[in-house]
């Protein structure tokens, strides 16, 4: 995997908190719900989502990173978990590229710099996957 175009809050090794608001918001989906939203948007975006960081233990968290402030910009369905701009600091486990960064890895390839998930498409699947009417 080459660095070169890694953004630079992405740790060389291991795993590091990052501070959400700066870099990136993040929206959080647990467990098959959250899987359910990656194959969605995967499917939508010809496999190519952007950055998404897995949890694969305890409660299997799936990270959707998005531009720094967008997501403020939505009203986010209940089971969802908003990290961006707020009066309390908020941060979010980011791994590196390859190696032993468990328990987070990237569910989709490592993030480009300048490139996230597309909020306003995520806001449209997760809504849709959250908010579904009873049959």
């Amino acid at each position: 995997m080459t660095t070169e175009n890694l953004p630079d809050w992405v740790p060389a090794s291991g795993h590091q908190l990052r501070l959400t608001g700066v870099h990136f918001d993040a929206i959080r989906v647990r467990g098959v719900r959250g899987e359910a939203v990656l194959h969605h948007l995967a499917t939508l975006t010809d496999g190519l989502p952007g950055p998404v960081v897995r949890e694969v233990a305890g409660g299997r968290w799936t990270y959707f990173l998005i531009p720094p402030g967008a997501s403020h910009e939505f009203d986010w369905p209940p089971g969802v978990t908003c990290y961006g701009p707020s009066a309390r600091d908020q941060y979010v486990g980011i791994p590196a590229p390859d190696g032993n960064t468990y328990p987070l890895h990237w569910r989709c390839d490592p993030p480009v710099e300048g490139k996230f998930v597309d909020p306003e498409l995520l806001h449209a699947v997760v809504t849709a996957q959250l908010c579904r009417e009873p049959e």
